[in-house]
């Protein structure tokens, strides 16, 4: 039998996913999730498992809400350059507007949890490789429709940007201005923006004297 759900399940992980995030992974104990969450602590327990299992959790939770969304919203309603561009704009807005500077859960736990961690690393890893993608598709689709230039590497372009949004993310943890953000964001962008040639332009032949 299952065990019956004494407690709205999507508001407690809610709560988790902000426990860890203001406080992160190792200095949140199980009595500071459960308070913030609600529950008891053995309700937390026979529902969990343990700290680090429900970590994992938030971190799916968190994806899911941001990353996730974000990513199915704008390649929704966007052409893919421009997708690529609201990206990286909504996610300097979002540092710039949060005042505790948090940062992003992920990109956090990145640095604090995964080195210690293989296996929250390797799922770490995967919701940042699901970044990647997201720039490569785009960068893909905006070179065969002739929005970028054909010679352009989706790949290398891909892992660029996804390191410009784990800069951004880190850069406003430390409080950083809206001018450093936009700016280490601004030459990706103007790298997709460079001139396209037409496939069916030749360059002029030289005249014979």
């Amino acid at each position: 039998m299952g065990r019956p759900k004494a407690f709205d399940e999507d508001k407690v992980i809610d709560s988790a996913v902000d426990c860890f995030w203001s406080r992160g992974y190792e200095t949140t104990s199980v009595r500071d999730l459960a308070e913030r969450m609600g529950i008891g602590g053995a309700s937390l327990y026979n529902a969990y498992g343990d700290k680090r299992t429900l970590f994992t959790k938030a971190l799916e939770r968190y994806a899911n809400r941001s990353m996730r969304e974000r990513i199915a919203r704008l390649e929704a309603s966007h052409r893919p350059k421009q997708a690529i561009r609201a990206f990286l704009t909504e996610i300097v807005e979002r540092s710039l507007a949060d005042p505790d500077r948090k940062g992003c859960l992920l990109v956090n736990s990145a640095l604090d949890v995964a080195p210690h961690d293989a296996a929250i690393g390797k799922v770490v890893a995967a919701y940042l490789d699901e970044i990647r993608a997201f720039f490569r598709r785009n960068v893909e689709a905006a070179r065969a429709a002739g929005h970028a230039p054909r010679k352009i590497d989706p790949e290398g372009v891909a892992d660029h940007l996804l390191g410009v949004v784990l800069g951004i993310r880190v850069l406003a943890r430390t409080g950083a201005r809206r001018g450093l953000l936009e700016g280490v964001a601004r030459p990706a962008l103007e790298l997709l923006d460079l001139p396209v040639r037409s496939r069916g332009t030749r360059r002029p032949m030289r005249r014979r004297t």
